[in-house]
């Protein structure tokens, strides 16, 4: 079996169809790669060189750990930054190319989540809050809180997810039909 990325977790969450189009029918998704995000992927590579050591000092950071590639047996993700806080507890630090409206969004919480898990298991450490720096926000520094029923939902989910692959099971689709407008998968999905 392999292992799940933030991504697999987050489009479960959104509808659980996207696990079994995409890893039992072996249907891709075919999402136009939009600008925005390449240029994400510009930035986030260079704040990882050029980040502000005064991000970490506003948050009592006493270690940083940058790049970092982490799995278990159940998730795999790579994480902008791991920071060891003054109180002994783990953060991961998470870089966005967007900028901050005054709203944590669901999936950039989910994907702090899923590194709080790998950080916890690779890092013999407790996480307990993740950080966002929204670059196009002057780097805006947000805390996100992270609970225990945060972390059991995403392991819960990744189960769930190993279950649908594992035995062919079609899922029931979101009862948000509203997402099934934008959804890559609602030409051959039955509602």
């Amino acid at each position: 079996m392999f292992s799940l990325t933030p991504s697999h977790i987050i489009q479960y969450l959104y509808c659980p169809r996207f696990t079994y189009f995409e890893y039992v029918l072996a249907i891709p998704q075919y999402e136009e790669k939009h600008v925005k995000a390449m240029k994400g992927r510009e930035i986030h590579d260079q704040r990882l060189e050029q980040n502000k050591d005064y991000l970490r000092r506003r948050i009592g950071v006493k270690e940083k750990f940058l790049d970092q590639y982490l799995t278990n047996e159940m998730l795999r993700g790579r994480i902008d930054e791991v920071l060891l806080l003054k109180d002994g507890s783990y953060a991961p630090l998470d870089y966005k190319f967007t900028f901050f409206d005054e709203k944590i969004y669901s999936t950039y919480k989910t994907q702090l989540i899923c590194y709080a898990v790998l950080i916890e298991e690779n890092f013999f450490g407790s996480v307990n809050k993740g950080y966002l720096v929204y670059t196009r926000s002057k780097n805006k520094l947000v805390e996100v809180y992270i609970e225990e029923r945060d972390k059991e939902k995403v392991k819960q989910s990744a189960n769930e997810i190993f279950e649908i692959i594992e035995n062919n099971f079609f899922p029931k689709a979101t009862k948000y039909k509203r997402k099934c407008l934008s959804c890559t998968y609602g030409n051959v999905c039955i509602k």
